[in-house]
């Protein structure tokens, strides 16, 4: 019996909105990242050191909650909708095999872009001309000593417990896992895979509500983050490194305009309804700096957009190991800024044997924030160029994290469409895409 056959309930209609109902949760993130950047800015940590009292950093605990649950509802929810995407199509695992290997093509491919797009940016700009690089760069030495090799990531990818992986919210373990899992399962006859199918799509649905509620309170954790940041940083931490900022959100415009844009064009891939279904998880992901408190609500999009449930669950996880655009962009300039700033002038085909190197390195790092810090220390250290780039880039870190964490998320989203759209299956349930997106709706309503 397929699950995509079993009948479901029609969603009642969304309830008429009035009063403070009439804000939906976008509006509420977009309102609480304004409050959170006022309070940052009028209770920084500075203040706090030289007289005492409160500073926006204290509210960290809310920001920090909010991640938490987050984080908690990443493994069964990739768990489930993976077992279901894959061991719900019976036998046929040639559609998995087809699935995985034009996924690393379009991967491989629009990574690639990225790369150039951020070393054409940093040789025109030239962001590290004219910056004094400090003489100590201790924490960018810790962050050096922890970058993975193309071994290591093999190595990683591979859980040894199931448990273990779950506890650590390792990803691309519980990918791993969870595939082969469901190949497993898809070649067990009968009655048990039919309860595992049905066990894992209840845990599923289940997952989707726990989703919902968790994102009423986004607002007070998303505001609370940013608040965090502001306070630490404060607002004129833009001043001494604004031109690798602004070069590194010229350059993700120009990525998404370039390539994102025309890809989606491409593949045929309906752009306004697109921008709304993403903007919600960009914005999480834009104030949180991490991919994974996007994660849930980026799949519930892209499914009410008419992504199937199964593509999502593989494409969309596999996506923030291998498709991470913002980061792969980021890495390409804050490698060669360091070489601008340290006065070194580096060949171009030094240049793009590094970019080599960061493609490899990049792969299968977790997207949490300042992941890649921790890629580029060890790049840095690989071309002998000095890691006190990086002490003087952590002082801006957090705002660029910020962008390319966002990027990562809309790369990913339109990368679940695109596959969709090559496999020929692209809205292919429009009564359950429309009824998904009534719930998202219904769920935004129920933050007040």
């Amino acid at each position: 019996m397929s699950l995509s056959t079993t009948a479901t309930a029609p969603t009642p209609p969304a309830p008429p909105r009035t009063g403070l109902r009439r804000v939906s949760l976008t509006q509420w993130i977009l309102i609480s990242l304004v409050v959170g950047i006022a309070v940052g800015a009028a209770f920084p940590d500075a203040e706090r050191a030289a007289h005492g009292g409160f500073a926006a950093s204290d509210l960290r605990v809310l920001g920090t909650i909010f991640i938490r649950m987050i984080k908690s509802l990443i493994v069964p929810l990739l768990f489930s909708t993976l077992v279901i995407g894959i061991a719900g199509h019976g036998d046929d695992m040639k559609k998995v095999g087809r699935l995985a290997l034009r996924s690393i093509i379009y991967f491989a491919i629009v990574t690639t872009l990225a790369l150039a797009v951020g070393l054409i940016a940093v040789n025109l700009v030239r962001p590290g001309d004219g910056i004094t690089l400090p003489a100590e760069a201790g924490e960018a030495a810790q962050l050096a000593n922890k970058t993975p090799t193309v071994t290591s990531v093999l190595e990683h990818t591979v859980p040894q417990s199931f448990f273990e992986a779950a506890a650590s919210n390792e990803v691309l373990q519980i990918v791993f896992f969870s595939i082969l899992f469901a190949v497993g399962l898809a070649k067990v006859e009968g009655r048990p895979k039919q309860v595992m199918l049905d066990w894992c799509d209840a845990l599923s649905q289940v997952m989707f509500k726990f989703v919902g509620l968790v994102m009423a309170y986004a607002p007070i954790g998303i505001g609370a983050a940013i608040a965090v940041t502001v306070s630490k940083s404060g607002l004129g931490v833009l001043r001494n490194l604004a031109t690798l900022v602004l070069t590194l959100y010229g350059a993700l415009a120009v990525f998404i305009l370039l390539v994102l844009v025309p890809v989606a064009l491409l593949f045929r891939i309906p752009i306004k309804k697109f921008i709304a279904a993403v903007r919600e998880p960009a914005l999480i992901a834009f104030s949180t700096a991490s991919s994974e408190a996007a994660l849930p609500r980026a799949m519930q999009a892209m499914e009410a957009f008419g992504v199937p449930r199964r593509i999502v669950a593989f494409v969309m996880p596999t996506g923030y190991s291998f498709n991470l655009d913002g980061s792969t962009l980021y890495l390409a300039l804050a490698s060669v800024f360091a070489a601008q700033a340290a006065g070194i002038d580096m060949p171009l085909g030094t240049q793009i044997l590094m970019m080599l190197t960061l493609m490899l390195t990049s792969k299968g790092v977790a997207a949490v924030p300042r992941a890649s810090l921790v890629i580029l220390s060890g790049a840095l250290a690989q071309f002998g160029l000095p890691l006190s780039a990086v002490a003087v880039i952590l002082g801006v870190d957090a705002l660029m994290d910020m962008a390319r964490t966002s990027v990562n998320l809309v790369g990913n989203c339109l990368a679940t469409a695109v596959m969709a759209r090559w496999e020929g299956v692209f809205g292919e349930q429009p009564a359950l895409a429309a009824q998904q997106a009534t719930e998202l709706e219904r769920q935004e309503h129920a933050v007040v």
